[in-house]
């Protein structure tokens, strides 16, 4: 009797082994549900844009890449022209020689261009603003998302932008800049005419979509867009400071000499 006793036991503890192995998540599915954890939601309903952001090193924005500048997982980037389509105007800027190389005297890098620095970026979202830092020269962003139409009152650096929602993808509407930047590193020009379209999107808690779709009348012949999956930085993350000026020994040694120097 003790004998069957036994032998029922361990098979009812095998069987209730085999169930809850069964019933247990596997380490994949266990990653997919991590993956797949909503977006955060701000009190009025729209997603929350807000985190410390990796991004792909978007170097030239007609060619796509793979990787993220703070060495994350899962950034890329993906191009829908493979060319530059210039205008006879914008193929002479793009083949001007020499170029002045407005980043080494520590100017704004421009809009698009930010995008693209090899360092993390942040977001901060409110219900009818969003800040974004940059941490390449600690530059920023803000965008109002309150309603009110885009009005340029005078050329920037960085332009002029307004958000509104459509559903839950955040579009940024940019005019206004100055066309003393470059549209990326590659150093393609772009004039005063450019305009910018972003559309964020937060498919999920770990991951931004942003979609930078470019018009520019005088350099261009048609849109060009490039399409960036970010990947949320670890809890705890912060941006680093960042001083161009100090100890920039391509001004202060004399490697560059242009008409900005001599001024």
């Amino acid at each position: 009797m003790r004998t069957l006793m036994n032998s029922l036991a361990v098979s009812g503890a095998s069987v209730l082994a085999l169930l809850l192995t069964m019933s247990a998540p596997t380490p994949s599915q266990a990653q997919g549900k991590a993956a797949t954890k909503a977006a955060p939601r701000l009190p009025n309903g729209k997603p929350d844009l807000t985190g410390v952001w990796d991004h792909p090193r978007v170097g030239d924005f007609s060619k796509d890449f793979q990787g993220c500048v703070g060495n994350s997982k899962g950034c890329s980037a993906k191009a829908d022209t493979p060319e530059m389509p210039w205008t006879a105007a914008g193929k002479a800027a793009n083949e001007a020689d020499p170029k002045f190389d407005y980043g080494v005297h520590c100017l704004p890098w421009g809009y698009v261009r930010s995008y693209g620095t090899p360092y993390p970026l942040e977001i901060i979202q409110k219900d009818h603003r969003v800040a974004v830092m940059f941490e390449q020269n600690k530059w920023f962003h803000v965008i109002p998302t309150d309603g009110r139409p885009l009005k340029v009152e005078y050329p920037t650096w960085m332009g002029t932008s307004v958000g509104h929602w459509e559903g839950d993808v955040l579009v940024v509407e940019t005019e206004g800049t100055n066309g003393k930047t470059w549209i990326d590193t590659a150093e393609h020009p772009h004039s005063d005419a450019l305009k910018v379209v972003e559309r964020y999107t937060r498919p999920d808690f770990d991951h931004i979509i942003h979609e930078v779709t470019i018009t520019d009348a005088k350099y261009l012949t048609k849109p060009m867009k490039n399409t960036s999956t970010w990947v949320l930085m670890a809890p705890g993350t912060e941006l680093y400071e960042y001083s161009c000026e100090e100890n920039n020994k391509e001004i202060m040694d004399g490697h560059i000499k242009d008409d900005f120097t001599k001024k």
